[in-house]
Protein backbone atom coordinates (compact mmCIF):
# COMPACT_ATOMS: atom_id res chain seq x y z
CA UNK A 1 0.00 0.00 0.00
CA UNK A 2 0.93 3.24 -0.60
CA UNK A 3 3.36 4.66 2.36
CA UNK A 4 1.74 8.03 2.46
CA UNK A 5 -1.24 7.43 2.28
CA UNK A 6 -1.33 5.08 5.16
CA UNK A 7 0.41 7.21 7.75
CA UNK A 8 -1.56 10.02 6.30
CA UNK A 9 -4.91 8.34 6.90
CA UNK A 10 -4.62 5.51 9.42
CA UNK A 11 -7.57 5.18 10.83
CA UNK A 12 -9.49 5.34 7.14
CA UNK A 13 -7.10 2.16 6.66
CA UNK A 14 -7.63 0.49 9.78
CA UNK A 15 -11.27 0.66 9.23
CA UNK A 16 -10.87 -0.83 5.79
CA UNK A 17 -8.85 -3.59 6.60
CA UNK A 18 -11.01 -4.52 9.42
CA UNK A 19 -13.35 -5.95 6.60
CA UNK A 20 -10.90 -8.49 6.89
CA UNK A 21 -10.99 -9.09 10.50
CA UNK A 22 -9.19 -7.90 13.92
CA UNK A 23 -5.86 -9.30 12.85
CA UNK A 24 -5.53 -7.67 9.48
CA UNK A 25 -6.32 -3.98 11.13
CA UNK A 26 -3.81 -4.93 13.77
CA UNK A 27 -1.28 -5.24 11.33
CA UNK A 28 -1.16 -1.39 11.25
CA UNK A 29 -0.55 -0.94 15.20
CA UNK A 30 3.23 -0.60 14.78
CA UNK A 31 3.14 1.61 11.61
CA UNK A 32 0.96 3.65 14.02
CA UNK A 33 3.38 4.05 16.57
CA UNK A 34 5.92 4.91 13.80
CA UNK A 35 3.66 7.57 11.78
CA UNK A 36 4.31 10.35 14.26
CA UNK A 37 8.11 10.46 14.45
CA UNK A 38 8.07 10.36 10.43
CA UNK A 39 6.07 13.15 10.48
CA UNK A 40 8.13 15.11 12.71
CA UNK A 41 11.33 14.00 11.00
CA UNK A 42 10.06 15.60 7.64
CA UNK A 43 8.90 18.71 9.99
CA UNK A 44 12.15 18.91 11.46
CA UNK A 45 13.90 18.54 8.25
CA UNK A 46 11.93 21.03 6.32
CA UNK A 47 12.50 23.81 8.99
CA UNK A 48 15.92 22.84 9.20
CA UNK A 49 16.12 23.74 5.18
CA UNK A 50 14.03 26.27 4.92
CA UNK A 51 16.83 27.72 7.58
CA UNK A 52 19.30 27.57 5.50
CA UNK A 53 17.99 29.03 2.95
CA UNK A 54 16.99 31.83 4.92
CA UNK A 55 20.66 32.04 6.21
CA UNK A 56 22.22 31.71 2.65
CA UNK A 57 20.23 34.79 1.52
CA UNK A 58 21.70 36.67 5.13
CA UNK A 59 24.76 35.71 3.86
CA UNK A 60 24.69 36.81 0.29
CA UNK A 61 24.17 40.54 1.72
CA UNK A 62 27.05 40.13 4.03
CA UNK A 63 30.99 41.37 3.86
CA UNK A 64 32.51 38.21 2.99
CA UNK A 65 35.54 39.16 5.38
CA UNK A 66 33.29 40.51 8.15
CA UNK A 67 32.69 38.77 11.88
CA UNK A 68 28.75 38.21 10.92
CA UNK A 69 29.47 36.65 7.56
CA UNK A 70 32.21 33.79 9.53
CA UNK A 71 29.47 32.95 12.27
CA UNK A 72 26.82 32.78 9.38
CA UNK A 73 29.23 30.44 7.07
CA UNK A 74 29.38 28.42 10.60
CA UNK A 75 25.94 28.17 11.23
CA UNK A 76 25.32 26.81 7.74
CA UNK A 77 28.39 24.50 8.36
CA UNK A 78 26.01 23.15 11.07
CA UNK A 79 22.75 23.27 9.31
CA UNK A 80 24.41 21.42 6.91
CA UNK A 81 25.31 18.38 9.48
CA UNK A 82 21.62 18.32 11.14
CA UNK A 83 20.10 18.51 7.33
CA UNK A 84 22.30 15.15 7.27
CA UNK A 85 21.52 13.56 10.13
CA UNK A 86 18.25 14.47 9.80
CA UNK A 87 17.82 12.98 6.34
CA UNK A 88 18.90 9.93 7.21
CA UNK A 89 16.65 9.67 10.13
CA UNK A 90 13.86 9.91 7.74
CA UNK A 91 14.92 7.50 5.30
CA UNK A 92 15.50 4.87 8.62
CA UNK A 93 11.66 5.55 9.70
CA UNK A 94 10.26 5.37 6.17
CA UNK A 95 12.80 2.14 5.30
CA UNK A 96 11.30 0.28 8.65
CA UNK A 97 7.57 1.64 7.53
CA UNK A 98 8.39 0.00 3.96
CA UNK A 99 8.99 -3.12 5.87
CA UNK A 100 6.24 -3.12 7.58
CA UNK A 101 3.96 -2.27 5.04
CA UNK A 102 4.96 -5.38 3.23
CA UNK A 103 3.28 -7.28 6.01
CA UNK A 104 -0.13 -5.25 5.60
CA UNK A 105 -3.24 -6.99 3.26
CA UNK A 106 -4.53 -4.90 0.61
CA UNK A 107 -8.10 -3.42 1.39
CA UNK A 108 -10.88 -5.33 -0.31
CA UNK A 109 -13.18 -3.24 -2.88
CA UNK A 110 -16.21 -2.15 -2.22
CA UNK A 111 -18.01 -4.90 -4.09
CA UNK A 112 -16.28 -7.26 -2.41
CA UNK A 113 -19.12 -8.62 -0.20
CA UNK A 114 -18.02 -8.59 3.99
CA UNK A 115 -17.61 -11.51 6.01
CA UNK A 116 -14.65 -13.31 7.56
CA UNK A 117 -14.90 -16.75 6.31
CA UNK A 118 -15.64 -19.05 4.03
CA UNK A 119 -19.46 -19.26 4.75
CA UNK A 120 -19.85 -15.78 3.90
CA UNK A 121 -18.46 -16.04 0.23
CA UNK A 122 -21.65 -15.37 -2.41
CA UNK A 123 -22.10 -18.30 -4.98
CA UNK A 124 -23.05 -16.30 -8.10
CA UNK A 125 -22.86 -18.15 -10.76
CA UNK A 126 -23.40 -22.02 -11.58
CA UNK A 127 -23.07 -24.02 -14.59
CA UNK A 128 -24.26 -27.50 -15.67
CA UNK A 129 -25.54 -30.43 -13.47
CA UNK A 130 -24.05 -33.00 -10.55
CA UNK A 131 -23.63 -35.73 -12.81
CA UNK A 132 -25.62 -39.09 -11.82
CA UNK A 133 -24.13 -42.30 -11.28
CA UNK A 134 -27.02 -45.50 -11.89
CA UNK A 135 -25.79 -48.61 -9.73
CA UNK A 136 -22.70 -47.57 -8.00
CA UNK A 137 -21.11 -45.18 -5.43
CA UNK A 138 -18.68 -43.04 -7.33
CA UNK A 139 -15.30 -43.37 -5.80
CA UNK A 140 -12.68 -40.29 -5.71
CA UNK A 141 -10.24 -39.76 -7.83
CA UNK A 142 -7.13 -41.28 -5.47
CA UNK A 143 -9.14 -45.02 -6.10
CA UNK A 144 -10.24 -44.36 -9.38
CA UNK A 145 -6.26 -43.53 -10.61
CA UNK A 146 -4.90 -46.65 -8.90
CA UNK A 147 -7.42 -49.08 -9.90
CA UNK A 148 -6.57 -47.74 -13.43
CA UNK A 149 -2.38 -48.17 -12.32
CA UNK A 150 -2.67 -44.28 -13.96
CA UNK A 151 -2.11 -42.77 -10.36
CA UNK A 152 0.78 -44.07 -8.45
CA UNK A 153 1.74 -42.30 -5.22
CA UNK A 154 3.44 -45.43 -3.17
CA UNK A 155 6.65 -45.45 -6.01
CA UNK A 156 6.43 -41.17 -6.19
CA UNK A 157 6.72 -41.75 -1.88
CA UNK A 158 9.59 -43.83 -2.71
CA UNK A 159 11.43 -41.02 -5.09
CA UNK A 160 10.47 -37.76 -3.59
CA UNK A 161 8.55 -38.63 -0.03
CA UNK A 162 4.90 -37.24 1.16
CA UNK A 163 2.51 -35.08 -1.27
CA UNK A 164 4.40 -36.40 -4.65
CA UNK A 165 2.59 -38.25 -7.56
CA UNK A 166 4.13 -40.07 -10.85
CA UNK A 167 1.25 -40.17 -13.43
CA UNK A 168 1.90 -43.10 -15.48
CA UNK A 169 0.46 -43.87 -19.18
CA UNK A 170 -3.40 -42.16 -19.94
CA UNK A 171 -2.27 -40.27 -16.76
CA UNK A 172 0.75 -38.97 -17.81
CA UNK A 173 -0.93 -38.19 -21.46
CA UNK A 174 -4.19 -36.54 -19.88
CA UNK A 175 -2.16 -34.32 -18.26
CA UNK A 176 -0.12 -33.02 -20.76
CA UNK A 177 -3.37 -32.69 -23.51
CA UNK A 178 -4.83 -30.81 -20.79
CA UNK A 179 -1.78 -28.21 -20.73
CA UNK A 180 -2.42 -28.13 -24.59
CA UNK A 181 -5.78 -27.61 -24.71
CA UNK A 182 -5.76 -24.91 -22.36
CA UNK A 183 -2.94 -23.21 -23.83
CA UNK A 184 -4.21 -23.39 -27.02
CA UNK A 185 -7.73 -21.83 -25.85
CA UNK A 186 -6.35 -19.00 -24.18
CA UNK A 187 -3.70 -18.07 -26.85
CA UNK A 188 -6.03 -18.91 -29.86
CA UNK A 189 -9.58 -17.98 -28.50
CA UNK A 190 -9.25 -15.48 -25.68
CA UNK A 191 -6.30 -13.74 -27.00
CA UNK A 192 -3.60 -14.36 -24.47
CA UNK A 193 0.00 -13.88 -25.13
CA UNK A 194 1.89 -17.17 -24.74
CA UNK A 195 5.22 -16.90 -22.75
CA UNK A 196 6.94 -20.11 -20.60
CA UNK A 197 8.78 -18.59 -18.12
CA UNK A 198 11.64 -19.40 -15.77
CA UNK A 199 10.84 -21.84 -12.74
CA UNK A 200 13.56 -20.45 -10.61
CA UNK A 201 12.96 -16.74 -8.72
CA UNK A 202 14.93 -13.93 -7.55
CA UNK A 203 14.10 -12.78 -4.06
CA UNK A 204 13.36 -9.23 -5.71
CA UNK A 205 10.38 -10.91 -7.49
CA UNK A 206 9.22 -12.85 -5.20
CA UNK A 207 8.81 -9.83 -2.86
CA UNK A 208 7.03 -7.93 -6.09
CA UNK A 209 3.93 -9.71 -6.31
CA UNK A 210 2.97 -10.17 -2.43
CA UNK A 211 5.02 -14.48 -2.06
CA UNK A 212 7.61 -12.52 0.28
CA UNK A 213 7.56 -11.70 2.98
CA UNK A 214 4.41 -13.14 4.01
CA UNK A 215 4.31 -16.57 2.37
CA UNK A 216 8.42 -17.79 3.26
CA UNK A 217 7.55 -20.48 4.76
CA UNK A 218 5.26 -22.01 2.12
CA UNK A 219 7.62 -21.45 -0.55
CA UNK A 220 10.65 -23.72 -1.73
CA UNK A 221 14.09 -21.97 -2.27
CA UNK A 222 17.47 -23.23 -2.97
CA UNK A 223 20.91 -21.94 -2.35
CA UNK A 224 23.98 -21.25 -5.06
CA UNK A 225 26.75 -21.78 -2.66
CA UNK A 226 27.84 -21.67 1.04
CA UNK A 227 28.39 -18.17 2.09
CA UNK A 228 30.90 -16.94 4.99
CA UNK A 229 29.67 -14.97 7.86
CA UNK A 230 31.38 -12.00 5.81
CA UNK A 231 29.02 -12.11 3.16
CA UNK A 232 26.77 -8.73 2.49
CA UNK A 233 22.76 -8.86 2.56
CA UNK A 234 23.21 -8.38 -0.71
CA UNK A 235 25.02 -11.42 -1.46
CA UNK A 236 22.98 -13.24 0.62
CA UNK A 237 20.18 -12.49 -1.35
CA UNK A 238 21.20 -13.14 -4.90
CA UNK A 239 22.55 -16.11 -4.06
CA UNK A 240 18.96 -17.83 -2.90
CA UNK A 241 16.69 -18.50 -5.53
CA UNK A 242 13.14 -19.60 -5.41
CA UNK A 243 11.02 -22.34 -7.12
CA UNK A 244 7.95 -21.00 -8.34
CA UNK A 245 4.71 -21.05 -6.31
CA UNK A 246 2.62 -20.12 -9.69
CA UNK A 247 3.37 -18.49 -12.95
CA UNK A 248 2.24 -15.57 -11.37
CA UNK A 249 5.32 -14.40 -9.77
CA UNK A 250 7.53 -14.33 -13.12
CA UNK A 251 5.05 -13.49 -15.87
CA UNK A 252 3.67 -10.89 -13.70
CA UNK A 253 7.65 -8.96 -12.75
CA UNK A 254 8.30 -9.84 -16.69
CA UNK A 255 7.05 -6.11 -16.92
CA UNK A 256 8.78 -4.97 -13.43
CA UNK A 257 10.39 -1.76 -12.98
CA UNK A 258 8.52 -0.52 -17.01
CA UNK A 259 6.44 2.02 -18.08
CA UNK A 260 3.82 1.07 -20.73
CA UNK A 261 3.27 3.61 -22.94
CA UNK A 262 0.04 5.20 -24.06
CA UNK A 263 -2.05 2.17 -26.01
CA UNK A 264 0.25 -0.54 -24.99
CA UNK A 265 -2.75 -1.50 -21.96
CA UNK A 266 -4.20 -3.84 -21.55
CA UNK A 267 -1.62 -6.82 -21.92
CA UNK A 268 -2.49 -10.68 -21.60
CA UNK A 269 -0.42 -12.56 -21.29
CA UNK A 270 -1.04 -16.89 -20.43
CA UNK A 271 2.00 -19.73 -19.14
CA UNK A 272 2.40 -22.81 -17.63
CA UNK A 273 4.56 -23.66 -14.83
CA UNK A 274 5.49 -26.99 -12.76
CA UNK A 275 4.55 -25.38 -9.10
CA UNK A 276 6.29 -26.17 -5.70
CA UNK A 277 4.79 -25.16 -2.35
CA UNK A 278 5.28 -26.75 0.80
CA UNK A 279 1.98 -26.47 2.33
CA UNK A 280 2.83 -25.04 5.12
CA UNK A 281 0.32 -25.56 8.00
CA UNK A 282 -1.61 -27.75 6.26
CA UNK A 283 -0.12 -31.71 7.59
CA UNK A 284 -2.95 -33.83 8.31
CA UNK A 285 -4.92 -32.38 5.31
CA UNK A 286 -5.70 -33.24 2.39
CA UNK A 287 -3.20 -36.06 1.93
CA UNK A 288 -4.77 -38.48 0.05
CA UNK A 289 -5.06 -38.04 -4.03
CA UNK A 290 -3.74 -34.93 -5.91
CA UNK A 291 -5.55 -31.85 -4.24
CA UNK A 292 -2.69 -30.39 -1.90
CA UNK A 293 0.76 -31.54 -3.65
CA UNK A 294 4.11 -30.45 -2.92
CA UNK A 295 4.67 -29.91 -7.16
CA UNK A 296 1.94 -29.15 -9.21
CA UNK A 297 1.00 -28.34 -12.84
CA UNK A 298 -0.81 -24.67 -13.66
CA UNK A 299 -1.43 -23.09 -16.80
CA UNK A 300 -1.72 -19.08 -15.13
CA UNK A 301 -3.56 -15.74 -16.29
CA UNK A 302 -2.14 -12.60 -15.95
CA UNK A 303 -3.68 -9.20 -17.45
CA UNK A 304 -2.70 -5.21 -16.91
CA UNK A 305 -4.19 -2.62 -16.72
CA UNK A 306 -4.51 0.84 -16.03
CA UNK A 307 -6.14 2.09 -13.07
CA UNK A 308 -10.09 2.59 -14.48
CA UNK A 309 -10.66 -1.06 -15.90
CA UNK A 310 -9.58 -3.16 -12.75
CA UNK A 311 -13.36 -4.59 -12.42
CA UNK A 312 -13.64 -5.13 -15.98
CA UNK A 313 -10.64 -6.99 -16.93
CA UNK A 314 -11.63 -9.52 -13.91
CA UNK A 315 -14.92 -10.84 -15.59
CA UNK A 316 -12.54 -10.57 -18.67
CA UNK A 317 -10.30 -13.06 -16.47
CA UNK A 318 -13.21 -14.95 -14.68
CA UNK A 319 -14.71 -15.85 -17.96
CA UNK A 320 -11.90 -16.93 -19.79
CA UNK A 321 -11.12 -19.37 -16.81
CA UNK A 322 -14.74 -20.77 -16.40
CA UNK A 323 -14.62 -21.29 -20.19
CA UNK A 324 -12.18 -24.28 -19.41
CA UNK A 325 -14.27 -26.33 -17.17
CA UNK A 326 -17.36 -25.45 -19.78
CA UNK A 327 -15.30 -26.53 -22.68
CA UNK A 328 -14.36 -30.18 -20.83
CA UNK A 329 -18.13 -30.33 -19.52
CA UNK A 330 -17.16 -30.18 -16.11
CA UNK A 331 -20.09 -28.70 -13.31
CA UNK A 332 -18.86 -26.32 -11.20
CA UNK A 333 -19.99 -22.73 -9.63
CA UNK A 334 -18.12 -19.48 -8.98
CA UNK A 335 -18.51 -17.71 -6.24
CA UNK A 336 -16.97 -14.05 -4.50
CA UNK A 337 -14.79 -14.23 -1.79
CA UNK A 338 -16.07 -12.28 1.14
CA UNK A 339 -13.19 -9.90 2.63
CA UNK A 340 -11.92 -12.46 5.27
CA UNK A 341 -11.37 -15.18 2.87
CA UNK A 342 -9.72 -13.35 0.37
CA UNK A 343 -5.56 -13.71 -0.26
CA UNK A 344 -3.40 -11.49 0.96
CA UNK A 345 -3.00 -8.72 -2.18
CA UNK A 346 -6.34 -9.27 -3.85
CA UNK A 347 -8.92 -6.25 -3.70
CA UNK A 348 -11.55 -8.37 -5.06
CA UNK A 349 -11.88 -12.79 -5.88
CA UNK A 350 -13.64 -15.28 -7.62
CA UNK A 351 -12.80 -18.58 -6.95
CA UNK A 352 -14.15 -21.59 -9.55
CA UNK A 353 -14.81 -24.55 -7.70
CA UNK A 354 -15.05 -28.16 -9.43
CA UNK A 355 -17.76 -30.56 -8.34
CA UNK A 356 -16.21 -33.84 -7.10
CA UNK A 357 -18.59 -36.31 -6.13
CA UNK A 358 -16.02 -38.59 -4.92
CA UNK A 359 -15.38 -36.05 -2.03
CA UNK A 360 -19.41 -35.00 -1.99
CA UNK A 361 -18.21 -31.44 -2.43
CA UNK A 362 -16.71 -28.44 -4.46
CA UNK A 363 -13.01 -27.94 -4.76
CA UNK A 364 -11.68 -24.30 -5.37
CA UNK A 365 -9.91 -24.88 -9.08
CA UNK A 366 -9.16 -21.34 -9.78
CA UNK A 367 -9.01 -18.04 -7.88
CA UNK A 368 -9.16 -15.13 -9.87
CA UNK A 369 -7.71 -11.76 -8.46
CA UNK A 370 -7.64 -8.20 -8.81
CA UNK A 371 -4.82 -6.54 -6.94
CA UNK A 372 -5.33 -2.88 -7.95
CA UNK A 373 -1.65 -1.04 -7.82
CA UNK A 374 -0.71 -3.60 -4.51
CA UNK A 375 1.48 -5.78 -6.93
CA UNK A 376 2.28 -2.46 -9.38
CA UNK A 377 3.57 -0.54 -6.81
CA UNK A 378 6.06 -3.49 -5.36
CA UNK A 379 7.38 -4.50 -8.80
CA UNK A 380 7.33 -0.68 -10.03
CA UNK A 381 5.13 -1.24 -13.01
CA UNK A 382 3.81 1.80 -14.52
CA UNK A 383 1.63 3.08 -17.67
CA UNK A 384 1.55 6.60 -18.84
CA UNK A 385 -2.51 7.68 -20.19
CA UNK A 386 -0.95 9.93 -22.58
CA UNK A 387 2.46 10.64 -24.33
CA UNK A 388 4.81 12.13 -22.05
CA UNK A 389 2.43 12.41 -19.18
CA UNK A 390 3.45 11.32 -15.40
CA UNK A 391 3.62 7.47 -15.22
CA UNK A 392 0.67 6.03 -13.11
CA UNK A 393 1.02 2.91 -11.28
CA UNK A 394 -0.77 0.11 -13.50
CA UNK A 395 -3.25 -2.54 -12.40
CA UNK A 396 -2.63 -6.66 -12.21
CA UNK A 397 -4.75 -9.46 -12.10
CA UNK A 398 -4.03 -13.03 -12.60
CA UNK A 399 -5.81 -16.75 -11.97
CA UNK A 400 -5.08 -19.87 -12.48
CA UNK A 401 -6.63 -21.06 -16.27
CA UNK A 402 -6.96 -24.07 -14.56
CA UNK A 403 -4.94 -25.70 -12.19
CA UNK A 404 -3.90 -29.32 -14.13
CA UNK A 405 -4.35 -31.64 -11.72
CA UNK A 406 -7.41 -30.64 -10.07
CA UNK A 407 -8.75 -30.69 -13.32
CA UNK A 408 -7.34 -34.24 -14.06
CA UNK A 409 -9.06 -34.90 -10.70
CA UNK A 410 -12.39 -33.43 -11.76
CA UNK A 411 -12.36 -35.64 -15.30
CA UNK A 412 -11.89 -38.77 -13.24
CA UNK A 413 -14.84 -38.21 -10.43
CA UNK A 414 -17.19 -36.85 -13.07
CA UNK A 415 -16.67 -39.02 -15.60
CA UNK A 416 -16.46 -42.36 -13.94
CA UNK A 417 -18.10 -45.20 -15.24
CA UNK A 418 -19.79 -48.32 -13.69
CA UNK A 419 -16.25 -50.56 -14.77
CA UNK A 420 -13.82 -48.48 -13.28
CA UNK A 421 -12.85 -46.91 -16.66
CA UNK A 422 -12.97 -43.07 -17.17
CA UNK A 423 -14.72 -41.22 -20.64
CA UNK A 424 -12.13 -38.83 -22.33
CA UNK A 425 -13.97 -35.36 -22.53
CA UNK A 426 -14.16 -34.27 -26.88
CA UNK A 427 -12.47 -31.65 -26.54
CA UNK A 428 -9.54 -33.56 -25.03
CA UNK A 429 -9.68 -36.64 -27.30
CA UNK A 430 -7.94 -34.04 -30.19
CA UNK A 431 -4.83 -34.29 -28.33
CA UNK A 432 -5.13 -38.16 -26.65
CA UNK A 433 -4.73 -39.59 -30.22
CA UNK A 434 -8.61 -39.90 -30.21
CA UNK A 435 -8.76 -42.01 -27.03
CA UNK A 436 -12.34 -42.36 -25.68
CA UNK A 437 -12.07 -44.18 -22.66
CA UNK A 438 -9.33 -44.77 -20.29
CA UNK A 439 -9.28 -48.53 -19.31
CA UNK A 440 -6.86 -49.81 -16.83
CA UNK A 441 -3.78 -51.13 -18.19
CA UNK A 442 -1.79 -54.30 -17.79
Amino acid sequence: MDLRWVTENLEDARAMLARRGPAAAATLDRIAALAPRRRQAITDLERARAERNDTSAAMAKLDKKSPEFAQQRDAMRALGDRIKELESETKRIEGELEELLLEVPNVPHETTPDGTDETANVVVHTWGEKPRFDGFAPKDHHDIGVGLRILDFERAAKISGARFTVLVGAGARLERALLQLMMDLHANEHGYTEMWPPALILTSAMRGTGQLPKFQADMFRTQRAELGAEASPEEREANVLWLAPTAEVPVTNYHGDEIFEPGELPRAYCAYTACFRAEAGTYGKDTRGLIRQHQFDKVELVRFCNANDGLDQLEQLRRHAERVLEVLGLHYRTVALCAGDMGFGSRKTYDLEVWLPGQNAYREISSCSWFGDFQARRAKIRYRQEPKGKPQLAHTLNGSGLAIGRTLVAILEQNQQADGSVVVPEALRPYMGGLERITSRV
